[in-house]
């Protein structure tokens, strides 16, 4: 049983979990990420590793409350446990020989990008940081993002927060400014990261985006989790999950993952019968 020693709400749907996991946090790296279950006979789910702390033995989860599983992750609270919370897994982000970055997060997607941040600023790169939401109200990390970023850019699909536009376009006008970068991270929903990767590709700057398809064992035994690259078959829970954002094959990736959505309806239907049949018991 792995303890949840902090719960915080980020927005309206986001939570943030701040879990007892020493062994895990003595090895994760960014990048990487766990899988979880929440009871016995639940469904594995993966989550990305977005903050660790070595010594008090922590590790930081960030999610959206989408599916069933997620829900029932949510209402747990500060002393309760987590069944299973397995990791690290996946391959760790090799940032060590940039020195000039733009790492892009696109809504919950800001909660994989800002470890990497994170991790570059330490190494003394110069970080330039682009985070985009649907509106203000679902800004999340905004104040963290900046204490590992040498500039900072909010952007919002509606202008509610004063900076309307998508991440790409602010990205290109960086890059137009004079901004030689030495590699782009670009992590959120694949349409994003596909323009992301678009946009960079006649400018020759090394793009890395982050994976995260349908995976069950996070080993490379079910195979649910492939994806194709350069032409290639990979599995984003071994081989990845950052990846060559030019070679990624992101129309594939969106179709596979629109594969499910029947099944994940049913299943939250069903979750929301349940508890409102507990409720008027």
């Amino acid at each position: 049983m792995y303890k949840i020693v902090e719960k915080g709400i980020l927005n309206e749907q986001v939570k943030r979990m701040v879990i007892e996991a020493p062994a895990i946090a003595k090895k994760a790296e960014p990048g990487q990420f766990i899988i979880l279950r929440v009871f016995d006979g639940g469904e594995r789910i993966p989550l990305t590793i977005a903050d660790y702390n070595r010594d008090a033995g922590t590790v930081t989860i960030i999610f959206q409350e989408v599916g069933k599983t997620t829900k029932l992750l949510g209402t747990l609270n500060e002393g309760d446990s987590i069944l299973d919370f397995v990791g690290p897994l996946g391959l760790a982000s090799h940032l060590e020989q940039y020195k000039k970055v733009a790492v892009i997060g696109g809504g919950l997607g800001t909660a994989i990008a800002y470890p990497q941040a994170k991790k570059l600023h330490s190494l003394g790169a110069e970080v330039h940081s682009i985070i985009g939401f649907r509106n203000k109200e679902l800004v999340i990390l905004e104040d963290e993002v900046k204490k590992v970023s040498d500039e900072v850019y909010v952007m919002t699909d509606d202008g509610s927060n004063g900076n309307k536009g998508f991440v790409t376009d602010q990205l290109k006008e960086m890059i137009e400014q004079g901004n030689n970068y030495d590699l782009v991270i670009a992590i959120g929903p694949l349409i994003m990261m596909k323009f992301v990767a678009a946009l960079t590709r006649p400018y020759n700057i090394k793009t890395i985006v982050s994976m995260n398809p349908v995976m069950i064992d996070g080993t490379g035994m079910c195979g649910g989790c492939r994806l194709t690259v350069g032409g290639q078959t990979k599995f984003a829970c071994v081989d990845g999950p950052d990846f060559d954002g030019h070679l990624v094959d992101f129309d594939e990736a969106m179709r596979r993952q629109m594969m499910y959505k029947e099944q994940e309806s049913h299943s939250q239907k069903e979750h929301a019968c349940r508890i409102g049949g507990a409720q008027n018991a």
